[in-house]
């Protein structure tokens, strides 16, 4: 990998980390087309993803403070109560991730006929939410864990994390404000996990680092992190405004595109 494919890659992952359109599956489209092998990806994932996550620290600096100062109080306020509705919305992505990390690893590897099927069923749940009707509830702890279960099943290549937790809730009857601020929030505790366990596996396997250079992932990870301030900010603005029919029609057209593609070449 080189510098270049470093920041494409990057402005993918931050991209398309908050915007409902898989980051997941574009960065194993943009693999596959740039011709990276995985074994190059794997340290430059965990450095793209911390970029992401902290951008959304950025963005949401203001909500995390005033979290962790309620916290601190040790008693129950509208801080304590949105962090435990974060960590019910954890539940179902974190037994995935500690029992079939092999079995979700196996989606991955430039599938990109998988990525593309994912990115329609996205595509479908955009429009869904497009449709349905507007509401003005709040995040209830029923509701974290249906979002959380949206999350779980987004962990899958081409299935929009952002987009599959903001549609859920708001199908479940969250208001737009609400379910993009609780969206944004509750992917920072999987992905810091995620990072933690990828660096963990670096450490017994300083092979992973191979064919990737400070430079490489200095520039991936600067890339990743001022695309992701930009799509954070731009995504809250989108949810305000109802316009997410906008990304189903992208997702429909990319995935139908890697479908035919990946017939073409004979690909998974």
């Amino acid at each position: 990998m080189n510098i270049i494919e470093a920041i494409i890659l990057g402005l993918v992952q931050g991209l398309t980390e908050f915007l409902p359109v898989s980051s997941s599956g574009h960065i194993e489209l943009g693999t596959f087309l740039l011709g990276v092998k995985a074994a190059d990806n794997l340290l430059f994932s965990v450095v793209v993803h911390a970029a992401t996550a902290l951008s959304t620290v950025v963005v949401f600096r203001k909500d995390i403070v005033a979290i962790l100062l309620d916290l601190l109080k040790f008693r129950w306020n509208e801080g304590t109560k949105l962090a435990m509705l974060i960590a019910v919305s954890m539940v179902p992505v974190g037994l995935v991730g500690v029992f079939f990390e092999k079995e979700v690893e196996a989606f991955f590897g430039g599938k990109i006929i998988f990525v593309g099927a994912m990115l329609m069923v996205t595509a479908t749940l955009l429009t869904v939410t497009h449709f349905a009707s507007k509401r003005s509830g709040e995040v209830t702890f029923g509701r974290a864990l249906v979002i959380g279960l949206a999350q779980m099943v987004a962990i899958l290549p081409g299935i929009s994390r952002s987009g599959a937790t903001i549609c859920t809730a708001l199908l479940v009857g969250v208001s737009r404000e609400n379910a993009a601020r609780f969206s944004f929030l509750m992917v920072l505790p999987p992905i810091l996990g995620a990072c933690l366990l990828k660096v963990l596996k670096f450490v017994k396997e300083p092979a992973m680092a191979e064919g990737v250079t400070g430079g490489v992932l200095t520039a991936g990870f600067l890339a990743a992190f001022l695309a992701g301030l930009a799509a954070c900010v731009w995504m809250i603005s989108i949810v305000k405004r109802g316009k997410l029919i906008y990304f189903a029609i992208y997702c429909a057209v990319v995935g139908l595109v890697a479908v035919v593609g990946g017939l073409m070449v004979g690909a998974r």
